[in-house]
């Protein structure tokens, strides 16, 4: 996955910050643009989970801070819905000019909301997804319940969301009672996927049925059962970000796999932002890797040691069946379990010491089923030993390094 921080204007003029997510090693099939909840940024932890769920089935996503949060320019008491729906037009321009056109758009809260409105004055966009969002943008003003009386008479007040201070002002109140979701959504003639917790207290999962019920078919609803209004667990915004994507490729038009731009195999990317959790390319396949939480990891997939773990396991696995097939003997199923017998923290921290270090151990327990004398299972043992994966851990290795031109 490759992470790029970029700025472009909004219509004001404000610089606005964003980061865009690529795929490991090969060109977006297509793109997608997401708008975060209300006061949030680019940054929460579940927007970043959902867009590496997106990049790793294909996807290029450009995440970006509204006006006045986060790392963009401008007051956030002058911005309202209008102009966050300017600031997302503002943003799928950028896309478009250096990019593609997003053709997915996906929004948090009210940010869900905001990609509603948007979509329906984008005629790149092929499918909307929402997250938390609210079937009517009033509905944040229930946030502010003791600052309203006091934007009525001074114009503005500072009111409290999320423990942190904001000056919101009578305009932006305003502005959300001119928005008509239910005519947009009646028109809207987009993909739509709603997806909310019935346990959101935040914004209730009447919301969801309002949307649901207001939009035109093609729709679909997913239940966030157990998930708060933020997704602050972890399971949930990696389980949603798999689920929009899977979903948007039923209604968005991919194009074909272009070819990579490396000749090589495999392809391990890793951002600044991921701590550990890294993207790799096998070929055509999209695979993660991190290392366990009590290391810093995420433990989002296997660690590099597991990996090499599954190639032994694999490898052995497949060599057996090649040879069981070419005997034609009646093995059902073969099974190969590795144990890795060094703990990995502890490599780096012995290896200048050459008389101290520990030698690698891969226990491997190999299981099968069919009908086998007991000549025929040692046998079996042997040629597992011939797996290629097997004969390569044993030899002499060398790895050539290089930077890239």
């Amino acid at each position: 996955m490759k992470n790029q921080k970029v700025t472009f204007e909004n219509k004001d003029g404000h610089k606005l910050t964003a980061r865009i997510e690529l795929p490991a090693d090969r060109k977006p099939l297509n793109f997608a643009l997401f708008a975060h909840c209300f006061t949030c940024t680019k940054n929460l932890s579940a927007v970043r989970n959902i867009s590496r769920a997106l990049s790793g089935e294909g996807f290029g996503l450009m995440r970006f801070d509204f006006t006045g949060l986060g790392e963009s320019e401008g007051d956030f008491a002058d911005t309202n819905f209008s102009s966050n729906i300017q600031d997302l037009q503002a943003a799928a321009a950028y896309l478009e000019e250096k990019h593609a056109a997003p053709s997915l758009l996906i929004g948090h809260s009210l940010g869900g909301a905001a990609v509603l409105y948007a979509a329906a004055e984008m005629d790149s966009v092929s499918a909307v997804a929402t997250i938390g969002a609210p079937a009517d943008p009033k509905h944040v003003t229930r946030l502010m319940t003791h600052g309203l009386d006091e934007i009525k008479t001074k114009g503005y007040a500072e009111v409290s969301i999320g423990g942190r201070p904001f000056t919101i002002k009578k305009q932006f109140i305003d502005d959300l009672k001119a928005v008509d979701m239910q005519g947009v959504l009646k028109n809207l003639r987009k993909a739509v996927l709603i997806a909310h917790s019935p346990q959101d207290n935040i914004v209730g999962i009447d919301n969801a049925a309002g949307i649901f019920k207001a939009a035109k078919h093609p729709k679909s609803f997913v239940s966030l059962d157990g998930a708060d209004h933020l997704l602050s667990n972890a399971e949930d915004s990696n389980y949603i970000g798999g689920v929009i994507a899977n979903w948007a490729k039923r209604y968005i038009p991919f194009k074909e796999d272009e070819k990579p731009d490396t000749h090589l195999q495999v392809v391990a990317s890793l951002s600044s932002e991921e701590k550990f959790t890294t993207q790799i390319k096998a070929g055509k396949h999209y695979l993660t890797g991190d290392e366990p939480e009590s290391y810093g990891g995420n433990d989002f997939g296997p660690t590099p040691y597991d990996f090499v773990s599954a190639g032994l396991a694999s490898c052995t696995a497949m060599t057996i069946r090649m040879y069981a097939d070419r005997k034609k003997w009646k093995v059902e199923e073969v099974n190969v379990h590795i144990e890795h017998g060094k703990v990995h923290a502890e490599d780096c921290g012995e290896c200048e010491n050459s008389a101290s270090a520990k030698i690698d151990r891969f226990t491997r327990v190999i299981e099968l089923k069919g009908e086998l004398d007991e000549k025929q299972q040692q046998r079996l043992l042997e040629i597992a030993n011939k797996c290629p994966v097997h004969k390569t851990l044993l030899s002499d290795i060398n790895i050539e390094t290089r930077l890239k031109r």
